[in-house]
């Protein structure tokens, strides 16, 4: 289940909305659609089911992902709960409020590239750990890549 949400989330869904969007409505493919579907779905969405996940069942994300054996971890995933659902809240939001787009954007985009280089640090990963490595580096760069070119 884990990699059906993640690959859904964090890739299908924001290239099939950008797709459509940019096909159907005739919406011009640049930054502001990018940021627009990856906010909405691998910000908004994804954040906050991994952050209701975090809080309801801690030792999911504390023994799974993160491989953690410890109960003194569970205290710190629900905290990663609480922040993840507000970042996710906002990314939602974003959608209906499109001036916090690039706000959700690069909130996002810092998360996921800290989250992902962490991942990259660990050096005893495992399958789950490799997944969300790769998802969050690949977002960020969607994310943060969109922020840049739309400052330029």
């Amino acid at each position: 289940m884990y990699y059906a949400i993640v690959a859904t989330l964090m890739f299908a869904f924001p290239l099939l909305s950008i797709g459509f969007e940019s096909l159907a409505r005739g919406a011009s493919l640049d930054a502001a659609i990018v940021a627009k579907w990856f906010a909405f779905w691998s910000i908004g969405w994804r954040l906050l089911l991994a952050g209701a996940r975090q809080i309801i069942q801690p030792a999911y994300t504390a023994r799974h992902i993160l491989g953690l054996s410890s109960d003194d971890s569970l205290l710190l995933v629900r905290e990663l709960g609480f922040a993840n659902v507000a970042i996710g809240v906002l990314g939602i939001a974003s959608l209906f409020v499109p001036e916090w787009t690039f706000a959700a954007t690069l909130a996002g985009g810092i998360f996921y590239a800290f989250a992902g280089a962490n991942h990259v640090l660990q050096t005893n990963r495992n399958r789950l750990q490799n997944v969300a490595m790769v998802s969050d580096l690949f977002v960020a760069s969607m994310l943060l890549g969109a922020v840049i070119l739309a400052a330029l």
